[in-house]
This record gives structure tokens, C-alpha cells and sequence, in this order.
């Protein structure tokens, strides 16, 4: 059986007269012509087989077995978040030609007037909000294609959710059509939209604000900097030791248990712009200072957990890393849960402040198969004393790393 060329053709945004003669000279010698109705509308005149888009599997099934002269329209560009991801897996290449077009993304950037080249570009259709707004978060700049599930609302929820809310929003709505519309507002106003918007629109995130570095610098935030309980918070030299032995990496999975104030997990944030974050914390005060804190430093891709570990670490991603600041009695709970959830080649870092909590950590973490280093990290600072300075110590901070040893 000889197999004809599939021709997969972008529609530009304006329908038909957005396609180009080559284009519109494919379409005219084709037998069979596949797409949703309103591309297939573009051409009333088409004398060969009209064929709706429906099922994906029906159309592959039809596409390896046909020998007639296929057309295949699309939206745009059909490589940018397109059928042709699912006809290259799935069909020889050499049968496939692709005649790309201007997409709806790049429309809406020109309508609003923006340079679109140093944005991110992420679709929620039939996929998860969570790993999309773990991509904006990281991002200055980000132009998403929503559905009627991870709606604009959907998505601002879950950016104010997690203290990253510093965005001018571009609501572009039914691009192309006769009553496309163009909303500028903020992240807070998508949720106070007096209308519901078209099923058919792109979200566009243009990040406003973020922390002066001037100020708030990657690593090394002063204690004083944080809203916190002065007995609940790991101090600026522990926590660039804690930091240090996390051994943190851009794009990792960091449990932070029994947060405190959230400063290791905001300057992790600062040191893994695209990873992922969980502040764990029960206690009501914790909680407040927390939020403020993401808010202040506008943390990107920290999510607070509320709730008492280990019960409420089910629902999280398995970790590459974790640190166990606190654990409110349940440290060997905590461990066990740690032990069977963590990826390979991870590392855990628990800091102590008594020697019965260093001697019970390591115990319980060699008891289930880690390999232990303890370090003692003795800090003393100066301070004023009339017209001389004297060095005032702090209570030492045992910081245990431990890795999971081979069977």
C-alpha cells in the first residue's frame, strides 16, 4: 500500500486569509480534510471528505491505513503545543509536512505590545495546575494556555496561595474573533472579574515587583529581616551551614519540616529558583510569620503545608532533600515517613539544639539505614560594651547530615 503525505497546516489567527498560498494550495489538492469545525468552516468550498477532529486514536488509526491525500488543520503553529507532538510520536516523519503559522500566543503578545522572547510559554490543557504554576512562579515573564478547569482565577488562586502574586495580568480573550478582548488588571483581579471569561483565552504574567537583592541578598538574610519568634527561627550561620549540607540543586523537591519562621525555605527558594519547596508547620503563630515573610520576599516556589507531620506528608511530592527543624514529639514518626519516601541519593539535615535530641536523631536515623555526620556549630558574635567590644556566644546548634546508606 503506497502511503500519501499527511500535510499538518496552521491556521492563522484571522482563519483563512491567515494561511499562506502553499498553504492554501495543499489544502485545495487534498482528498481528506481533518479538524475541529471551526477551521474546517474556513473552506466551504472544499470538494474532498470533510473529517471532524474527534478521538485522537480514531484519526491515527485512520491516518496509518488511508492512502488518500490528507490535510490536516490546525491552530498557529501545530509544533507549539499541537497535534504534531502526537502524530511524530506516532507516525514515520517522512510522511508528515508541517506549515507553521503565526500562533495565538504570539498575537496576543503583539497586542498588548510586549516583547515575547524572554517569556516561558505553558499549557494546563488536560495537565495538572500544580506543575504549570511551578514554572511561572520561576519565571519573570509567562504566557499560559488555560482550560475550563485551570481557569485564570484557578491560577491566580494558587499564585496568591503561594505569596507570588507581584504580576500584571493580560486577560486575551477570543483572539482572532470579532469580539476579542484585552484585560489588564493584577493577579488579585482575576478573581474579581465581573464576567466569566471566553473558554477560548491566553493568560500573560509580567512579574512587577520582586525583593531588591540590594537588600535581600541570595544567601545571608539577617535574622532581623524575618517575622518570627526569636526562639523559632534557624540564625544566619546555621542556616548557611544547614544550607551547605542540604547540598541543594536548582530543580529538587525540599521538605522543610517544622518550618519556623520559613527562612530556610525562603533562601532554599533563592538557591533553586526552578525547584520545588514544602514549609511544613503546625503552630498557629509559625504559620502567621510565614505568610508574611513569603509575602515580603515574594518567595516564588515555596508552598506552605499546614498541619502536624508526618500526617500531613502523604500528599506531598516524594523529596530530594529534607530539613527537620522541628518535629513537636514525633521525630522518630517523622523519620520513618522520611526513610520511605525519599528519592535516591537523597539527604536529610535535622538540626539539634540538646543533646538528647542529637543523640535520639542519630540513633533513629542510623536505626533505619543512614549514614550520620554531626557538626557543632559554635557562633559567637560580637557586642558593645561601653567603649570596647566583647564576643557574646550563642547556644551551640548540632546539624546532623545523613544520607541513606546501600542495602
Amino acid at each position: 500500500m503506497t502511503q500519501q503525505k499527511i500535510y499538518l497546516v496552521g491556521a492563522g489567527i484571522t482563519g483563512w486569509e491567515g494561511f499562506g498560498s502553499k498553504a492554501l494550495e495543499i489544502v485545495a489538492k487534498s482528498e481528506v480534510m481533518i479538524g475541529h469545525e471551526r477551521h474546517l468552516d474556513c473552506f466551504p468550498d472544499f470538494a474532498g471528505e470533510k473529517m471532524p477532529f474527534g478521538d485522537l486514536s480514531d484519526i491515527l488509526d485512520f491516518l496509518k491505513k488511508t492512502e488518500k491525500r490528507v490535510a490536516i488543520l490546525a491552530s498557529g503553529d501545530p509544533t507549539f503545543f499541537g497535534v504534531s507532538r502526537f502524530l511524530l510520536r506516532n507516525l514515520a516523519k517522512e510522511r508528515i509536512e508541517i506549515f507553521p503559522n503565526v500562533t495565538s500566543m504570539q498575537y496576543a503578545f503583539a497586542r498588548i505590545k510586549e516583547p515575547w522572547d524572554d517569556s516561558i510559554f505553558v499549557s494546563v490543557h488536560g495537565r495538572g495546575l500544580q506543575p504549570a504554576v511551578d514554572k511561572i512562579v520561576a519565571a519573570e515573564k509567562a504566557c499560559v494556555l488555560t482550560d475550563r478547569v485551570n481557569t485564570p482565577a484557578a491560577i491566580a488562586a494558587e499564585l496568591i496561595e503561594r505569596g507570588a502574586e507581584g504580576y500584571e495580568a493580560w486577560l486575551c480573550e477570543d483572539l482572532g474573533l470579532p469580539g476579542e478582548k484585552f484585560t489588564k488588571t493584577s493577579v488579585r483581579g482575576l478573581l474579581e472579574l465581573p464576567l466569566q471569561p471566553s473558554g477560548l483565552n491566553i493568560l500573560i504574567l509580567i512579574r512587577t515587583y520582586a525583593p531588591n537583592l540590594i537588600h535581600y541578598p541570595l544567601i545571608g538574610i539577617d535574622d532581623e529581616e524575618f517575622q518570627t519568634s526569636k526562639k523559632l527561627i534557624t540564625k544566619q550561620e546555621v542556616r548557611a551551614v544547614t544550607l551547605a549540607k542540604l547540598q541543594l540543586q536548582d530543580d529538587l523537591v525540599l521538605w522543610d519540616v517544622g518550618a519556623g519562621s520559613g527562612s530556610v525555605s525562603i533562601e532554599a527558594s533563592n538557591l533553586m529558583p526552578n525547584g520545588r519547596i514544602f514549609a511544613v508547620e503546625q503552630n498557629a503563630q509559625c504559620l502567621a510569620f510565614i505568610r508574611e515573610n513569603l509575602k515580603k520576599f515574594t518567595t516564588r516556589n515555596v508552598k506552605l503545608v499546614e498541619g502536624e507531620a508526618p500526617e500531613v506528608l502523604d500528599e506531598l511530592p516524594d523529596p530530594d532533600r529534607v530539613f527537620i527543624g522541628g518535629s513537636g514529639g514525633h521525630l522518630e514518626e517523622i523519620i520513618v515517613t522520611v526513610d520511605s519516601r525519599l528519592k535516591p541519593e537523597g539527604l536529610v539535615v535535622l538540626n539539634a539544639v540538646t543533646l538528647d535530641t542529637l543523640t535520639k536523631s542519630v540513633e533513629f536515623l542510623e536505626d533505619h539505614g543512614f549514614t550520620t555526620e554531626a557538626a557543632c556549630v559554635n557562633i559567637a558574635k560580637t557586642r558593645n560594651l561601653t567603649e570596647y567590644k566583647m564576643f557574646e556566644a550563642q547556644n551551640p546548634v548540632y546539624v546532623i547530615t545523613a544520607r541513606k546508606g546501600s542495602e
